[in-house]
Parts: structure tokens; C-alpha cells; sequence
């Protein structure tokens, strides 16, 4: 096995993820794709990763199952050798009003969001003990801190991240791992795109820089969170959000 450090992003086919993916491997690491369905993207995803000089896996897997937690976990480390730093970056939305939401819609959410975030953490946690160190980075959202009608589900998922952060960051601090959560205000994805102009503007006026963020903006943060300049940063919450919550 090289000597690079090795990376697990989940969700990572495309959006926040796959930037965050694309990051890493500039800054060296061996990067382990995480997705849950096939699309042509992720062999251009792969080569775009592996142009750096890096390793590259891409993992199938439902972080929502516990047991394929479990295996993307296995493949990655067989695959790369070991386990540096996690990013949980998987999520959907099903937004809607509480008044219509269905038990499904909301179960799905915290499923993949929440649950999936336990999933993966539990069966990577025991690895960065064993190895004495580790960084754990969650994607959270400002919804989590802030709320936002229309998105209780999403809301409560992203919220339920910080609280799991938090309460990680102080069981495993003794065992040099770092705990911490990005909370992306709007950023400009493939969502966000077919949104009318005046829908963006909109938006933008709720932010006071005027604009939205980028995927990079986040990919920059949680690099920062993984690298040797945050040593003495655990158990906090980043909010990358142009000012909009303060």
C-alpha cells in the first residue's frame, strides 16, 4: 500500500460530495468513492481522481443499511489499505409541510441522513481507535441549526448530526480523533440550477454576501477540518453559508 493518506466520502457521485472527492485527491489522498446507484459519471469521476497520482475505489453500498455500511467500510480499507478520515456527506430531501408529510417521506430522510451517518461512523470509529487517530466530518446543513418550513424532515436530520457530532467529538478526543460538521447554507448544484432567476434572486437576498456558494466552497472547509492546521479544532460546526445564519 503507497503512503498517502486515505479518504471515504459517502454520497460522492456527485454534487458537495463529489467536490469534496475531487479535493482530497488534489491534496493527495487516496480517495474511496462512495455511491448508491451506477451512473457513467462515476468512471469520469474515478479517472478525474486518479489524474493526480492517487488511488482510487469506488464503493457501491446503501449507507442506510447498516450491513452495507459495514461492507463499504471492509472494501475500502481492502482496497486502500486503511481509513484517515470519513466525510459523511450522503443525503436526500422530500420536502413538504408537516401537515402532508407521509411517515415514509420522513423516515427516508433520517434514514439516509442520520441513521446512515451512524452507520458508517459506528463500523469506521473502531479502525481510527485502533490506529490512534482519525477525522470525522459530517455534512450538516444550516437548515439543522436555523430550521426552514417545508423541510421538518430534513431539518430534524441535519440537527440530529450536530448533536452526534458533539457527543462523538468528546467520547473519541482522547484517541487523537477529531470530530466536526460543515453546515452548507445554498449552494449552486445541479438542484439549484433549474430554479428561476427570480427564485435565485430571491434566495441571494436572504444572504448578505448577495450570493450563492459553490460545492468547492464546502470542499475547501472539510479539507481544512482534515488537515494538520485543525489539530485543535473537535466537536464544532461550521457554517458555510455566505452570513445567513448568525
Amino acid at each position: 500500500m503507497g503512503d498517502n493518506r486515505v479518504v471515504l466520502v459517502t454520497g460522492a457521485g456527485r454534487g458537495i460530495g463529489k467536490e469534496i472527492a475531487l479535493k482530497f485527491a488534489k491534496n493527495n489522498y487516496d480517495v474511496s468513492v462512495n455511491y448508491r446507484s451506477k451512473t457513467d459519471e462515476l468512471d469520469e469521476l474515478k479517472k478525474e481522481i486518479e489524474k493526480n497520482g492517487v488511488k482510487c475505489a469506488l464503493v457501491q453500498g446503501d449507507v442506510a443499511n447498516f450491513e452495507e455500511a459495514e461492507r463499504i467500510v471492509n472494501e475500502t480499507v481492502e482496497k486502500l489499505g486503511k481509513i484517515d478520515v470519513l466525510v459523511n456527506n450522503a443525503g436526500i430531501t422530500k420536502d413538504g409541510l408537516l401537515m402532508r408529510m407521509s411517515k415514509d417521506d420522513f423516515e427516508k430522510v433520517i434514514d439516509i441522513n442520520l441513521v446512515g451517518t451512524f452507520n458508517v461512523t459506528r463500523n469506521v470509529v473502531p479502525l481510527m481507535v485502533k490506529q490512534k487517530s482519525g477525522r470525522i466530518i459530517s455534512i450538516s446543513s444550516v437548515v439543522g441549526v436555523a430550521g426552514n418550513a417545508g423541510q421538518t424532515n430534513y431539518s430534524a436530520s441535519k440537527a440530529g448530526i450536530i448533536g452526534f457530532t458533539k457527543s462523538l467529538a468528546k467520547e473519541v478526543a482522547s484517541r487523537n480523533i477529531l470530530v466536526n460538521a460543515v453546515a452548507p447554507g445554498f449552494i449552486a448544484t445541479d438542484m439549484t440550477s433549474v430554479l428561476s432567476d427570480s427564485v435565485k434572486e430571491n434566495i441571494n437576498n436572504q444572504i448578505p454576501l448577495r450570493k450563492m456558494g459553490t460545492a468547492e466552497d464546502v470542499a475547501k472547509v472539510v479539507s481544512f477540518l482534515a488537515s494538520e492546521d485543525s489539530s485543535y479544532i473537535t466537536g464544532q460546526v461550521i457554517n458555510v453559508d455566505g452570513g445567513m445564519v448568525m
